[in-house]
């Protein structure tokens, strides 16, 4: 079988949580990898409102998740909450296959999925099924984007956003600096502006050397080329399969 990565040095910035698939497959390219995570998930700082929207979680006609990490937290109360068997009565929408999937392994159905992987995408997919005053959850990211949060209050609908998780940034080993000065890397994966930022913060430009940075989708990309770095490739859908085929694109042109 063709190993398409043969030979090629993939830095990998996804916290550990998200990028286990991602290396993998590299690695099953034939890929080096570098996994030099800058991020680090952490629970929110007041989980209370968390905890609450678990304890009431039938009085909500769609829970809306924008990422796994939110969904994992959102489980992880109903489960301290007693409350998971309830959710199955709640029409679930999520952003992306990715986080779909995460819906679907813990034996729910997902009733609307966006097939982007954006807000903005998941909200036109939503709109036919919304009734106006439908009472939404929104458990996400404290640093989360708004374009889902308004789109459904624009709409008519209660929104009730609560912070899932959040994200901090980690230090870049010496180690890993090392090897980046050492062995710069051909190809580098972001998969969220803040992990761009962190990057920056941490290592600077000039470790990136000539790599072909790859973005895990337009909102990235964005972020990417407003800080004046060119961007070799975007993944068409937020999955580790799609970074990896990005991958590719990027090295063969």
């Amino acid at each position: 079988m063709e190993r398409r990565l043969e030979g090629i040095r993939v830095l990998v910035t996804r916290p550990r949580e998200r990028s286990e698939e991602l290396c993998f497959l590299l690695e099953d390219e034939g890929a080096e990898v570098l996994h030099v995570p800058l991020l680090e998930l952490l629970p929110p700082e007041n989980p209370r409102p968390l905890m609450a929207a678990a304890e009431s979680i039938q009085r909500y006609k769609w829970v809306v998740f924008a990422s796994p990490s939110a969904v994992e937290s959102l489980m992880e109360a109903l489960r301290e909450a007693g409350t998971t068997e309830l959710l199955a009565r709640v029409r679930i929408a999520a952003v992306g296959p990715r986080t779909a999937r995460t819906v679907e392994g813990y034996g729910l159905n997902v009733f609307v999925e966006s097939p982007e992987g954006t807000g903005a995408g998941l909200y036109e997919a939503m709109r036919p099924a919304l009734d106006p005053e439908d009472e939404v959850l929104l458990p996400a990211a404290e640093e989360g984007r708004r374009e889902l949060e308004d789109a459904l209050r624009e709409h008519g609908l209660r929104v009730t956003r609560v912070t899932a998780y959040r994200s901090a940034s980690v230090p870049l080993p010496p180690e890993a600096q090392a090897q980046l000065q050492a062995s710069p890397p051909h190809v580098a994966l972001f998969a969220s502006p803040r992990t761009v930022e962190a990057f920056l913060e941490a290592a600077g430009r000039e470790l990136l050397g000539a790599a072909r940075l790859v973005a895990i989708g337009p909102t990235t990309a964005a972020a990417l080329t407003r800080l004046g770095l060119p961007v070799a490739a975007v993944a068409d859908r937020p999955t580790p399969e799609a970074l990896v085929e990005a991958t590719i694109q990027a090295i063969r042109g």
